[in-house]
């Protein structure tokens, strides 16, 4: 349990059966001497991948339930129908993870690639990629845009601009959170 007054972003709370993930708190003081509260922005969590964000307000020291989500390394073994089996590389229990959870990280995923994955009562919320993988070029476009740069087909299936020296068959390393190119390795 925690009160409205020592909300900080990344917090988890259980509001009404839902996950909400804290993403900013202000204190909020009326100017004609009204009761100050806590307006908070949130993000609800769900099992079925989708987040959207939402505002609540709260009297001060208001009591919330704050949640604690078990964090853990899994290692993705293979595209199991819609779903991806990943490894818990600590139990080594198999886990099945829905793509609306994968969502845009479906992008980087390969045989190998270890993320951290943020479960409750069993249950996978959200998962984390790296910020840095090095990926194989499957395919090079030949004809360079304006900066000088070739659109580079991933060999998971994601596509990003690259120098145009970059050949299929190398291996560069990319920002997962940019989707941007970064070196050959």
């Amino acid at each position: 349990m925690t009160t409205s007054n020592h909300l900080s972003p990344g917090m988890i709370l259980q509001i009404e059966n839902k996950l909400f993930k804290v993403q900013a708190a202000i204190k909020v003081t009326l100017p004609k001497g009204g009761p100050p509260y806590i307006k908070a922005t949130l993000t609800e969590l769900s099992t079925q991948g989708k987040t959207k964000s939402v505002e609540k307000s709260f009297k001060l020291n208001q009591t919330l339930k704050e949640v604690n989500l078990e964090d853990r390394i899994l290692e993705f073994l293979y595209l199991e129908g819609k779903d991806y089996l990943f490894l818990d590389i600590k139990s080594l229990d198999e886990v099945l993870i829905s793509s609306q959870i994968i969502g845009e990280a479906s992008n980087y995923l390969k045989e190998g690639v270890e993320i951290t994955a943020s479960f409750h009562n069993g249950e996978p919320l959200t998962i984390h990629v790296p910020q840095f993988l090095e990926i194989m070029i499957a395919e090079i476009d030949e004809k360079p845009n304006q900066s000088g740069k070739v659109k580079a087909h991933l060999e998971t299936g994601a596509v990003i601009f690259v120098p145009s020296y970059i050949q299929s068959g190398d291996i560069i390393k990319i920002d997962t959170y940019t989707n941007e190119y970064m070196q050959r390795v």
